[in-house]
């Protein structure tokens, strides 16, 4: 059963990060979202430049317990 719950979540986890990925290209390129100055005001001011922290960001999230594992042994480490 362990081995089942590992796989679906490796799926989940790579599936939504796929999704979320396509769902920002479609939303930077103007395909999924309606011309709403909010959002365009957003992009400029916000993400453009900013793609590459967007991007660890993200790589942070999809990883999030790993992440929080190697932050913990840094903090523990130090002391």
């Amino acid at each position: 059963m362990f081995l089942v719950g590992f796989v679906s979540g490796v799926v989940v986890r790579t599936v939504a990060g796929l999704a979320a990925i396509v769902a920002l290209l479609l939303v930077i390129f103007g395909v999924a979202a309606p011309e709403i100055g909010l959002i365009d005001y957003i992009v400029t001011q916000y993400y453009q430049g900013n793609e590459l922290l967007f991007l660890a960001g993200l790589l942070f999230g999809l990883d999030a317990k790993q992440t929080r594992r190697v932050v913990v042994d840094r903090g523990t480490s130090s002391k």
